[in-house]
């Protein structure tokens, strides 16, 4: 793909590698290498990256993201697996009411020692596969005020995660606008929740449709901010989408950088 020429500096909050070749579906799915080549075809300059799904612990994973960062535009993000079942249906609640938790949980110590580690700079959140941080996790994630990338989509749609995380001090990155796979509805109500509370940021990654995208960026210049989506979306196609939007360009300048260096230290501008 033909390299694309703009002239922001772009940088992504959303992007996932495979730090297990073997785990990857097909060669360069979760390359890191791939993703680097492709993030310069795009003129991204820095990317969030944290790793797939899996079963258990993600310490390993976590920090094998972390080492393959090094050297790279990379900025590593821990993921971090939930104690609770999202839902509010009663056998939801039963269950959460009686989960001893296990081993493989993230616990408020975790998230001090990610926290306080210097290879990683926030936390990767997928509440549909990972489920729903304890209260105990959420109060150490606002002490230490780290962002948190949360999935979106109709699994765990925006107003419930308003209900299960936005009551606490935390810098929170919806992806997808909330609204995975494309609902748009999921998308209007991400947008009015940015009226309400002011730690509350959407990415970009996947979303697609143009109305949303243009609406939300005109209402709340300063709290969208790009993400890709790779490496499902090649940062090309991703850029190229927000680069024909009919927003002006101080709010566009925005989305590609300035909001996210706001949120995520290492994607600011370096000060020399």
């Amino acid at each position: 793909m033909l390299e694309l020429e703009h002239g922001f500096r772009v940088v992504d909050v959303h992007a996932r590698v495979e730090p297990d070749e073997e785990r990857r579906p097909r060669p360069g799915l979760g390359d890191p290498e791939q993703l680097e080549r492709e993030m310069h075809q795009a003129g991204v300059v820095r990317a969030v990256v944290y790793p797939n799904a899996r079963e258990g612990s993600y310490l390993k994973a976590n920090n094998a993201v972390a080492r393959m960062s090094v050297g790279r535009p990379l900025v590593a993000f821990a993921r971090i697996r939930g104690g609770r079942e999202p839902g509010s249906s009663a056998g939801s609640r039963l269950r959460n009411l009686t989960s001893r938790g296990d081993e493989d949980q993230t616990t408020p110590e975790d998230i001090e020692q990610y926290a306080y580690d210097d290879r990683f700079y926030g936390f990767k959140l997928h509440p549909a596969k990972d489920g729903l941080p304890t209260e105990p996790v959420l109060a150490r994630l606002a002490d230490v005020s780290l962002p948190v990338l949360v999935h979106g989509g109709e699994e765990v749609p925006p107003l419930s995660l308003a209900d299960e995380l936005l009551s606490y001090d935390v810098p929170v990155i919806l992806s997808h606008f909330g609204a995975h796979p494309l609902r748009v509805e999921l998308m209007d109500e991400a947008i009015a929740l940015l009226d309400d509370h002011d730690r509350l940021y959407l990415d970009t990654s996947v979303v697609r449709y143009r109305d949303p995208l243009e609406r939300a960026i005109r209402e709340h210049p300063d709290r969208v901010l790009f993400g890709s989506g790779a490496p499902h979306t090649h940062p090309n196609v991703a850029v190229m989408e927000i680069l024909t939007l009919d927003v002006p360009e101080d709010a566009m300048k925005k989305v590609f950088s300035n909001n996210a260096g706001r949120v995520v230290d290492p994607l600011a501008p370096r000060q020399f």
